[in-house]
């Protein structure tokens, strides 16, 4: 799998490792930034992450900054993009499971390297259900395009 990946100065050291980790797992990662810990602004690699995915050049991303709650927000604005910060197990399950998010954001200061990469391999290998689900994302689908429900 191709996965886009990103994070600001507070997510880049864990960002970091969970390249590695991609790689050793067989998936195409591309690193869209930032490269090192000096203080940046988190909307413009939250932007580069979702036009990767929203443009194809990616199936999935991943988003990493302190806390995973203005990134979310950021991340959701991009066109076609469904990001969910996740914390623990179940969450990473369902945002796939039921809302087929496409880029998972987690914050840094909430999960360690090792728990970072349980998520992460849980939601790449979580498939969407569909069905009832599949009924709400068309309807946030059109919400997104400005048509209202």
């Amino acid at each position: 799998m191709r996965i886009a990946i990103g994070s600001d100065h507070r997510g880049f050291e864990l960002k970091i490792e969970l390249v590695s980790y991609l790689k050793k797992k067989g998936h195409k990662v591309l690193d869209l930034g930032t490269f090192s810990s000096t203080s940046c602004d988190y909307p413009l690699y939250c932007f580069k992450v979702g036009e990767a995915v929203s443009s194809k050049k990616a199936q999935r991303g991943i988003f990493i900054c302190k806390t995973g709650i203005g990134s979310c927000i950021a991340l959701n604005k991009v066109k076609g993009i469904r990001a969910g910060l996740v914390y623990n197990i179940k969450a990473a399950k369902f945002s796939r499971l039921h809302n087929d998010t496409n880029v998972l954001v987690l914050g840094a200061d909430f999960v360690s390297f090792e728990y970072a990469r349980r998520l992460v391999g849980i939601w790449l290998n979580t498939e969407f259900e569909g069905g009832r689900h599949q009924r709400r994302i068309n309807q946030i689908r059109k919400i997104e395009e400005g048509y209202g429900l």
